[in-house]
């Protein structure tokens, strides 16, 4: 299935501001189908409401979590404020994923 227009931009900003060396975004808006959220925001299957995103980048090196999710949080604040209800964020440096067994769960 071909990604939707916000999943597009999410990417690009992503992309742009990170040069990651890995980077999965994936719609989770159908599990959340009919749930309604402030706003009257209702979520639907292939909504573009709810994301998980991994992304790897050496631009985190020196960053704790927090600061990493704060960056991705700046970077991607007009979807925030708009179409996009949840993000859960996995944000980790090229390094990382060499010292444990890294999997995309």
């Amino acid at each position: 299935m071909p990604e939707g227009p916000i999943a597009t931009i999410i990417r690009e900003k992503l992309v742009s501001a990170l040069s990651p060396t890995r980077l999965e975004l994936e719609d989770d808006s159908w599990r959340h189908a009919g749930h309604h959220h402030e706003g009257g925001m209702d979520a639907k299957p292939g909504g573009e409401s709810h994301f998980n995103l991994t992304v790897v980048s050496d631009r985190f090196e020196g960053q704790g979590r927090v600061a990493r999710q704060r960056t991705i949080n700046a970077l991607l604040a007009e979807e925030l404020a708009g179409p996009v209800h949840a993000l859960s964020i996995r944000a980790l440096t090229p390094a990382e994923t060499e010292n444990k067994a890294f999997t995309s769960s």
